[in-house]
């Protein structure tokens, strides 16, 4: 069983990630992505998508034209794991 963060771990992961934003309701972080048209926002998806399935971590997420949308949390933890930290860097390290 993955184990949900605590509150010091939590306040730690935010830190890191700044551009990233809490959502207490769901124990999440959302970040919202611009790009300069559809083609690029497609592409990061799918570059998101292998990083995704190679860590068997999946985003929920949703696009709007050069817009994207990504919620992290693990649902097995009931909130925010150490596996959504790792999926939010790579995602970082992509830009």
């Amino acid at each position: 069983m993955v184990q949900k963060l605590d509150d010091a771990a939590r306040a730690a992961l935010l830190a890191r990630f700044p551009e990233w934003t809490h959502e207490p309701q769901r124990d999440a972080i959302t970040r919202r992505f611009r790009f300069d048209d559809f083609a690029q926002a497609f592409g990061f998806m799918a570059s998101v998508a292998i990083i995704a399935e190679k860590m068997d971590h999946h985003p929920e997420w949703s696009n709007v034209y050069n817009r994207v949308d990504i919620l992290l949390t693990t649902h097995d933890a009931d909130g925010l794991s150490e596996r959504d930290a790792r999926l939010a860097e790579a995602i970082e390290a992509l830009l």
